[in-house]
């Protein structure tokens, strides 16, 4: 009785769509037949938590996601706290569950030999725009820097004698970046070929116009080449930030280190790349053990 009212409620009062109903009535329906499983006189209205907890462990047990879950469980919340404000239960039975996390992605990163295939000097030109391109891909894969602080760039950021770049990150913190050899050179030849532009900026990239460069210009060109080496689904700059910091990883740099060059507030949100490492330690292991 009490689901109907509840989803009249949804309908009439709430004015939810036709298909978030029917959502609703799935998820509640579902519940009531767990309950009826474990007891005939079990019903909605008298559930409680520990009821609810083992529905949950249920679902992921048949493989449901943490999502899926997670949804289920925030119809159940919805539900009784409609009961709780008619006077039908004393309690909510779902204020003290916590729903199952979801599971993080891992990062997607190009693998070094790609990278190697991507950059070679062979695939561009001598002309701006080839240039400029290929110094793009190299300042992300060799500095790990993010889309908005490779655009904001200015002249005054690129430093040749002490070989650093001055980026200016999240909530406008500022830090230094070194680079190598190679990044110097492309760094050097694009700044002779930049002078001769009709420049309106102290932008470090721009355009051939002289202004600049935009994010969708940037994007484009690191999906562009990324489609030449890679069948990845995500071809972004953020790509090319996670390869820098699972190649430097792969290669023994230290986590602190690490976390300091992409300019991360917490140890937590670099250690995400020592499970993608992790992750290719094991295939290789798989690969190459006659016993894996």
């Amino acid at each position: 009785m009490w689901k109907d009212t509840f989803l009249k409620y949804l309908q009439y009062e709430r004015n939810y769509s036709e298909k978030t109903i029917l959502s609703y009535e799935n998820d509640l329906s579902q519940f009531e037949r767990f309950l009826s499983g474990i007891d005939e006189e079990q019903n909605l209205c008298i559930a409680d938590s520990d009821l609810i907890r083992a529905w949950m462990v249920s679902l992921m047990e048949q493989s449901y996601t943490a999502t899926s879950v997670n949804r289920k469980l925030s119809s159940l919340r919805s539900f009784y706290r409609f009961l709780l404000k008619r006077g039908e239960i004393n309690a909510d039975p779902t204020q003290k569950i916590v729903g199952p996390k979801k599971k993080k992605p891992l990062p997607v990163f190009v693998k070094e030999a790609d990278m190697e295939k991507l950059l070679s000097p062979e695939n561009f030109g001598e002309g701006f725009e080839d240039v400029r391109d290929r110094l793009i891909l190299n300042l992300f894969y060799s500095t790990g820097m993010r889309l908005a602080e490779l655009i904001g760039l200015d002249v005054q950021d690129v430093d040749f004698s002490l070989s650093t770049l001055k980026v200016t990150g999240k909530r406008n913190k500022q830090r230094f970046i070194p680079f190598g050899e190679d990044l110097k050179e492309d760094l050097q030849k694009y700044a002779r070929l930049r002078s001769e532009l009709p420049l309106s900026t102290t932008a470090w990239i721009v355009g051939k116009e002289g202004s600049r460069i935009s994010r969708t210009a940037v994007y484009g060109i690191v999906r562009n080449n990324l489609s030449k080496v890679v069948s990845l689904k995500k071809r972004s700059p953020h790509v090319l930030r996670h390869t820098f910091a699972t190649t430097m990883l792969n290669n023994n740099a230290e986590l602190g280190a690490v976390k300091e060059l992409l300019g991360h507030s917490t140890l937590a949100a670099t250690e995400v790349y020592t499970h993608t490492t992790f992750e290719e330690l094991k295939k290789i292991y798989e690969q190459a053990h006659p016993r894996a």
